[in-house]
């Protein structure tokens, strides 16, 4: 949005329906304020009224507490703004100048082809009654609790339980009809609870079966249950006279109407999560599943979200997949992870390496499970807990005192108590967080599990091919995904008065773009290309700015037997074959090889920089070392970008042996478009004639992109990491980027003025120096904010805008700025109605847009994402955003590989009180970028 305006917009909602792979998002819509336009509806007339005008007529007052955003809970915390950053000598404050968010747009493209496509939404009835919305707190007070009580935060799926408890057995006459919970802090009810005063407090016990594999201390403990108190406090009612009138563009986007979707989100939910494993906002059934091995399996599932569209609500849906762990034996799910055969090897005194055991406790911590003792009935059996973690030791070594002063180990209580003798004795066992013991063969996982963690590198590909499905059967998977949610037959939706149409997908009107003109060098037999669905190739073409390898050298860490010299010099003869090909100079054609171990990276490449210096009789060392990995090689791999990137400022490139041996050409080009950007080359521009916009030199303009990287959920004391990425040339092909690292999950970036600032300072300097072009200063400041949900919106104008408001005057640099927000997680499809609509894989044509912007700012987002330098075909998101990605994905690199800090994405545990001091580490032990990476596009 320009400075000083409020549009939303958000990049193109493509087709792309075979390239979803993975659960969640954050759901947009095509048009703001949120889905679709009808096919061929003009924009709605009248202009929303500032947020500071009276309300209209009808509607409710301003609430001081609105629902909580559910996608702003799902990415992060963020940050108000501040007003230490808004000093009067400074910039004005934000919100003199922005007065509302969601305001009507402008204009509509018309550039481009027209055809007709489906998406995946279904036309609602929003209720004609007012919508009561309540705050909930929920809290637990164990027996052993009432000397000191305390409250703490209950998961999601025991606040449900405890919900459905209230509603129907505690107080059903006072919850009739049936009222929707979130599972967190929001009750929304279709009629008025009779509360006194608008408020009222639940105090009820919810008992547990006595189980077996227990003390007889755990079981009395039990027995004086758990007290559950629920208060409910009315906190706003949601006149739906609101969104009719949003929908409209009468009403503007204040409190209510956020408040009042997320309701309606609520309702619509609420009957899958009573019965299926759930997400935010994705429920799994086991309809269709598959089998990963390593004690996983896949679940297919349904997303559904409510969204606003013009003149009407929708409802998108969409297929999602979660991974599930494996139900049934511990020890198998254990073996499966692990990639062993047989319970023995999940003894440490039989081998079991203590790294594998942190590994599997990541794993499987948080992990419910039942207690079932072999061979003996379960009927008593309680519900299933959780794992706090796993025994350093086996059951016969683990030992414990009971009540009457003998002492014990686990396997000898097992056999006294339960008759049973343990088979695998002295493998680990399973803590729970009452501290009991339990062994590993005594357990069992209940079925419908999601792992929230990581998924493990090499199942990638079974996740993806399960999760793919070509756009016409995704359709169709789609519309057969109503008989699952059954709208018709919810009696929450029944009470609320919503309806779902049963109707085909809607039909939208949409326009596909006209693919930019690329340049490439001279010598190119064909210097400028228009792509074709999308794509194109290197054949008969030069880098426009080719770089210069001045001094190279290859060093090989898989074992010689595997890759052998004779392969390692095939390579390098391949690849300088591609080099040159693209118009690249080498001035060294037979480059050091060196084998060496991985254990010792940073020698070996010091070595190989020798090496290299004393085959040139001195001088400079490399500029390019080429790394050949063995297949598992993830810590290699952050060791040799540390050591290039941050310590020596060498560009690095890593390839896999696998992939080298006999690879064809095609594979040496990909790996040449990466080495030249790294160089300080330019692999292709967008011809300026093709995106006037994007290219005007009488408007020099900085494109940039920002995105942030939170840790794993449930990892504490892990920081988030933020980067900014940016253009230096006018062609705005040649990036550069700035990653640091902020509080966790905070989802404002608070570096972003220093950045930017550093950012402006080196593109003036770029441009005079290099380009050797006057005036200096930009014009225009294209800004592309990704990783922002819809509730974070007015958060961005409020707490960054200012940033690089603040950055352009510390360069004494007047520019207009457009700010755009990048929603690439959405679950919107388009799907063409006409096979000739479609290209070869049956998606919508790369370029599809349906009714976002003007002509002139879709045409250069397009543009920018063609000249991704690491490949030759568009991407779904300009190049600036696809980089920022990296970069945080990367920021790893920034540490020691030495240094003692758990990176990995399982994420670390620890307890709260010590995350504090872990976060201040990782802060402290964050290295910056050598000076000549922060020159280059080292992270492609």
């Amino acid at each position: 949005m320009s400075s000083g305006a409020a549009a939303s917009i958000r990049s193109r909602s493509g087709g792309d329906g075979s390239r979803e792979g993975g659960t969640g998002g954050r759901p947009s819509g095509g048009d703001s304020p949120g889905g679709p336009s009808p096919s061929g509806s003009p924009p709605p007339s009248g202009s929303p009224p500032p947020s500071g005008s009276p309300p209209p007529s009808g509607s409710p007052p301003p609430s001081g507490t609105s629902a909580r955003d559910e996608r702003s809970s799902s990415r992060g915390v963020g940050r108000p703004a501040d007003a230490s950053h808004n000093s009067a000598d400074q910039v004005p404050r934000i919100d003199k100048i922005i007065t509302t968010i969601g305001v009507k747009r402008p204009s509509y493209g018309k550039a481009g082809r027209s055809l007709k496509v489906w998406t995946n939404h279904f036309q609602m009835k929003i209720p004609g009654t007012n919508i009561y919305h309540y705050d909930v707190k929920l809290t637990e007070r164990v027996w052993i609790e009432i000397i000191s009580p305390t409250g703490k935060t209950l998961p999601i799926r025991l606040n449900m339980e405890i919900f459905k408890r209230l509603q129907f057995d505690v107080a059903p006459d006072v919850f009739t009809p049936r009222a929707v919970y979130d599972g967190r802090k929001n009750v929304f009810a279709a009629r008025e609870l009779p509360f006194p005063s608008g408020s009222q407090e639940f105090s009820f016990t919810l008992t547990d079966t006595t189980s077996s594999g227990e003390t007889a201390e755990d079981g009395e403990r039990r027995r004086g249950g758990k007290i559950y108190k629920v208060r409910l406090k009315l906190v706003a009612t949601i006149n739906p006279e609101v969104l009719s009138r949003f929908l409209q563009g009468t009403q503007s986007h204040d409190n209510a109407v956020p408040t009042a979707i997320t309701a309606l989100n609520v309702v619509i939910r609420m009957e899958p999560v009573m019965h299926y494993p759930f997400n935010v906002r994705s429920f799994f059934t086991n309809r269709e599943t598959a089998d990963i091995g390593a004690g996983m399996v896949l679940w297919r599932g349904y997303f559904q979200s409510v969204r606003p569209a013009i003149g009407r609500m929708l409802i998108n849906v969409d297929i999602s997949t979660a991974v599930m762990y494996m139900p049934g034996p511990i020890i198998d799910v254990a073996l499966g992870f692990l990639k062993q055969r047989g319970p023995h090897a999940l003894s440490l005194r039989r081998g079991l390496p203590d790294r594998e055991l942190i590994r599997l406790q990541r794993h499987l911590s948080g992990v419910r499970i039942n207690i079932e003792i072999p061979g003996q009935s379960s009927a008593a059996r309680r519900p299933a807990r959780p794992i706090k973690k796993l025994t350093r030791a086996g059951a016969d070594e683990l030992s414990f005192t009971m009540r009457d002063g003998q002492t014990v180990t686990v396997a000898q209580y097992f056999e006294m108590t339960h008759n049973y003798k343990l088979r695998w004795p002295d493998i680990v066992c399973i803590e729970l967080a009452s501290g009991a013991i339990i062994p590993m063969e005594c357990c069992t996982l209940p079925e419908g599990q999601i792992m929230r963690k990581q998924v493990p590198p090499d199942k990638m590909k079974d996740v993806l091919k399960f999760a793919t499905k070509r756009p016409p059967q995704r359709l169709q998977s789609i519309r057969e995904a109503l008989d699952v949610l059954n709208y018709g037959q919810s009696e929450y939706l029944k009470h609320f008065g919503m309806e779902v149409s049963s109707n085909a997908a809607v039909e939208s009107s949409a326009r596909v773009l006209d693919p930019p003109t690329l340049k490439y060098g001279q010598g190119s037999r064909q210097p400028t290309i228009t792509p074709r669905d999308g794509a194109w190739n290197m054949v008969d073409k030069k880098f426009y700015r080719p770089a210069t390898i001045k001094r190279w050298v290859v060093v090989v860490y898989e074992r010689e037997q595997q890759f052998n010299m004779g392969t390692a010099r095939a390579m390098v003869r391949n690849l300088l074959d591609a080099l040159v090909a693209a118009g690249m100079v080498v001035n060294d054609n037979d480059p050091v090889i060196l084998y060496d171990r991985p254990q010792r990276i940073y020698d070996s490449l010091q070595t190989a920089g020798k090496r290299c210096i004393e085959k040139h009789g001195g001088g400079a060392g490399p500029n390019l070392m080429v790394i050949v990995l063995p297949e598992s090689s993830a810590d290699y791999y952050q060791a040799i970008k540390h050591f290039g990137d941050i310590q020596r400022g060498v560009a690095t490139q890593c390839l896999k042996s696998y992939k080298c041996k006999g690879a064809n050409k095609q594979y040496f080009s990909n790996v040449v478009l990466k080495i030249n950007v790294k160089l300080g080359g330019i692999n292709v521009i967008p011809d300026a004639r093709s995106v006037p916009a994007l290219t005007d030199p009488k408007n020099p303009t900085i494109v940039m992109g920002a995105d942030i990287m939170h840790p794993a959920p449930g990892a504490h004391g892990r920081p988030s990491f933020t980067a900014l990425v940016g253009n230096l040339d006018h062609e705005t092909a040649k990036y550069v980027a700035d990653c640091r690292v902020q509080t966790s999950r905070q989802e404002m970036i608070d570096d972003l003025e220093s950045m930017a600032t550093a950012h402006i300072a080196m593109y003036k300097k770029y441009r005079t120096g290099v380009e050797k072009k006057f005036p200096a200063d930009p014009k225009r400041l294209i800004f592309y904010r990704d990783g922002v949900s819809e509730g974070e919106f007015k958060t961005v104008l409020d707490y960054e805008l200012p940033q690089l408001k603040r950055a352009l005057a510390n360069n004494n640099v007047e520019a207009k700025i457009t700010l755009l927000v990048v929603s690439k997680g959405h679950h919107v499809r388009f799907f063409p109605q006409k096979r000739e609509d479609a290209d070869r894989s049956e998606n919508c044509p790369a370029g599809t847009v349906n009714g976002f912007t003007t002509d002139d700012l879709q045409s250069l987002t397009f543009a920018l994402c063609h000249v991704y330098a690491r490949s030759t075909r568009s991407v779904s998101v300009p190049a600036p955003v696809y980089y920022a990605d990296i970069v945080c994905s990367r920021a790893k690199n920034h540490y020691s590989p030495e240094g003692d800090f758990d990176l990995t994405e399982s994420g670390t545990h620890l307890e709260l009180s010590d995350a504090g001091h872990q976060l201040e580490a990782y802060r402290a032990n964050f290295k910056p970028l050598h000076d000549q990476s922060k020159k280059l596009m080292y992270f492609t």
